[in-house]
C-alpha cells in the first residue's frame, strides 16, 4: 500500500495512481504545485488554454500553434521604389494619347471589412484609437486610418 510522502499515511488505491501525498492540509500545502497555463491563439472567435508542459512546449516551439489573427495583420505593402516610378512615368507619357485606358485596380486596404465594421463601432461608443487597437490586436495607426478613411468616404 502506498504512502504519504509527507506524514506516512496510507493513501486511498486511486489517489495513489496519481498522487504520493495526502489530502490533509497540511500535505496539501507542502507539495500541491500549481500548473502553468499558456493561451494559445488558435481562431478569430477565442483563445484555446493548454497545460504548459514539456510536450506542449516543443508544441509551441516547433510553431504547430499560430495565432490566426494574426495572419490578416501582415506588414503592409512594399512602395514601389523612386526609380521605378520615374521610369512607370516615362511609359505612361509616352503612350499615345487616345490609347484606351485601362481601369486602375482598387487598391486593397491592409484591414478587414470585419475590422473595420468593429472599429468603427467602438468609435462611437467613444473608445479611444489605442483602446480600439488592444482590442483588435493592430496599432492605433491602423485605426486611425480605418476611422479617418470611413470619415472621408461619408464626406464623399
Amino acid at each position: 500500500m502506498a504512502k504519504c510522502i509527507t506524514c506516512g499515511t496510507e493513501l486511498h488505491p486511486e489517489r495513489a495512481q496519481k498522487y504520493n501525498y495526502c489530502m490533509a492540509p497540511d500535505c496539501q500545502e507542502r507539495n500541491a504545485k500549481g500548473l502553468t497555463m499558456v493561451a494559445i491563439g488558435m481562431n478569430k472567435a477565442a483563445d484555446e488554454f493548454m497545460i504548459l508542459d514539456d510536450s506542449t512546449r516543443e508544441d509551441l516551439a516547433s510553431g504547430k500553434y499560430r495565432d490566426q489573427r494574426r495572419g490578416s495583420f501582415g506588414p503592409p505593402a512594399p512602395t514601389p521604389r523612386a526609380g521605378a516610378a520615374a521610369a512607370s512615368a516615362a511609359r505612361r507619357a509616352s503612350a499615345p494619347s487616345n490609347a484606351a485606358r485601362t481601369p486602375a485596380a482598387p487598391v486593397r486596404k491592409p484591414w478587414s471589412r470585419s475590422q473595420e465594421k468593429l472599429a468603427l463601432l467602438y468609435n462611437e461608443q467613444g473608445m479611444r484609437p489605442a483602446e480600439i487597437a488592444s482590442k483588435l490586436g493592430i496599432s492605433s495607426h491602423l485605426v486611425t486610418q480605418i476611422i479617418l478613411t470611413a470619415k472621408n468616404r461619408g464626406k464623399g
